[in-house]
Parts: C-alpha cells; structure tokens; sequence
C-alpha cells in the first residue's frame, strides 16, 4: 500500500478493497485516558473486520490502548515504535455491547 494510492483512494474510495481500506487515527498530543475513548469511539463507526491504525506519541498509550481494546474483545496487530510516536494496529471484532446495571430500566 502506497502514500500515493492512498491519496489518490480517498477516504471511502476503497471501502472493500481490503488493505488499501485501512484507517488511521492520529492522536498525536492526546493523553490517557483520550487516547483510549477516541479509539473506541472510531472502531464504533467501522464495520466488522476493519483494520485501524492508531497513532500515539504519549508512553502510557502504546500500553494502555491496545490492553484496553483487547479486553473489548477486539484484535490487536501490533504495536510498533516509530521514532517519537507508535502505531497500534487493530482489527475490529466485535460490536460494542450495551451493559444494564442495576436501575437501569
């Protein structure tokens, strides 16, 4: 996968072409535990199977997301180091699920 397909794809150009389909969340300045919640918050609006790559540069993240999405039952790729920042890959596999506690009618 390119820089240059990627620009020329667009955002939704290539919704089913697999790899090429890849989203990227930036969360360069963000700090926990922001960095886990906008995390969420876009694999909500991802189809089943999406493939994200999150971009942290803020230490406690690079443990904390990819231990947090695991633990939503979603799959974490890799985290990986890249200079001042990392990048966590994760799929989506699951939906996430409504909780009813106690008063909650």
């Amino acid at each position: 996968m390119s820089d240059r397909a990627n620009d020329a794809a667009g955002d939704d150009a290539n919704d089913d072409a697999g790899d090429d389909a890849a989203e990227t969340l930036d969360l360069a300045g963000e700090v926990c535990p922001y960095t886990f919640v906008r995390t969420k918050l876009r694999l909500e609006e991802l189809p089943l199977g999406a493939e994200l790559h999150i971009l942290v540069d803020h230490a406690p993240a690079a443990d904390n997301v990819p231990r947090s999405l695991a633990a939503e039952g979603q799959e974490v790729v890799s985290v990986a180091h890249e200079g001042a920042r990392w990048r966590i890959v994760a799929i989506k596999r699951t939906e996430p699920h409504l909780r009813k506690g106690k008063g909650n009618s």
